[in-house]
């Protein structure tokens, strides 16, 4: 069946600045789409999200790989295979809570793939007899590359510097975007005030003008009389 996932949720992506370690860089400019994929052809793990055609996260998740909870909305996991640190900002603390359910089940389970291959191929202890002589061959097992990197990932002083960073990038820009609302809101009730005043400045034009009118008819009615008197002046003279 080849690669297929398995769970999927939606995130603001982030990544450690790679020159400070100390930073968080945006690897997204909005909340993607975050999937854990499970490979039955390796039996192995990972997490995957896409953001538009750029991958910025393809993360194998390996047994020794630790999920960390830095705030109510916020985790984040070093990959010593990327050389990185990625963090996720979700909505809710819901969805933070099942991500993180999820990476313990899916690193439980690469942790059993790995114990049963290791069970197979087994040669930490093999004993080769050859010509009465018994050789004890002794493999410390597969290094990690950038296992000290991974490790300094986890629980450092950098670590603890870098946890607030996304969440004061979130808040930050909710405070922006609380501030826009604030400033079409003060916007819309500028217009309505000046709407207002266009409103009773034409009713005022409206009522000057009515009265014009009337004193228009009154001059008229006027005219029209002096008009009559003029004429039947104009009769009686001899």
């Amino acid at each position: 069946m080849g690669e297929q996932p398995i769970y999927t949720t939606r995130a603001h992506v982030f990544q450690i600045d790679p020159s400070t370690k100390k930073n968080w860089v945006p690897a997204s400019k909005q909340a993607v789409t975050v999937s854990y994929f499970y490979d039955s052809t390796r039996n192995s793990y990972r997490i995957i999200s896409v953001d538009g055609t750029k991958v910025i996260i393809n993360s194998t998740i390996t047994a020794n790989m630790m999920f960390t909870k830095t705030s109510q909305k916020f985790g984040q996991w070093a990959d010593s295979r990327a050389n990185t640190v990625f963090g996720l900002g979700f909505t809710s603390e819901q969805q933070l809570s099942k991500f993180a359910e999820k990476f313990q089940e899916v690193k439980e389970a690469a942790k059993m793939a790995r114990e049963k291959s290791q069970d197979k191929v087994d040669i930490r202890s093999t004993r080769i007899d050859l010509n009465n002589d018994t050789f004890d061959f002794k493999d410390s097992g597969p290094s990690s590359p950038g296992s000290k990197q991974a490790s300094s990932f986890n629980g450092t002083d950098d670590e603890k510097i870098f946890k607030v960073g996304p969440e004061m990038l979130l808040m930050k820009t909710e405070h922006e975007s609380t501030a826009q609302q604030s400033k079409w809101e003060a916007e819309l009730q500028s217009l309505r005030e000046k709407n207002s005043m266009l409103v009773e400045e034409l009713q005022h034009a409206s009522t000057n003008m009515d009265v014009c009118k009337k004193q228009v008819g009154a001059c008229k009615e006027e005219s029209d009389a002096l008009r009559q008197k003029v004429r039947t002046l104009a009769h009686l003279a001899p």
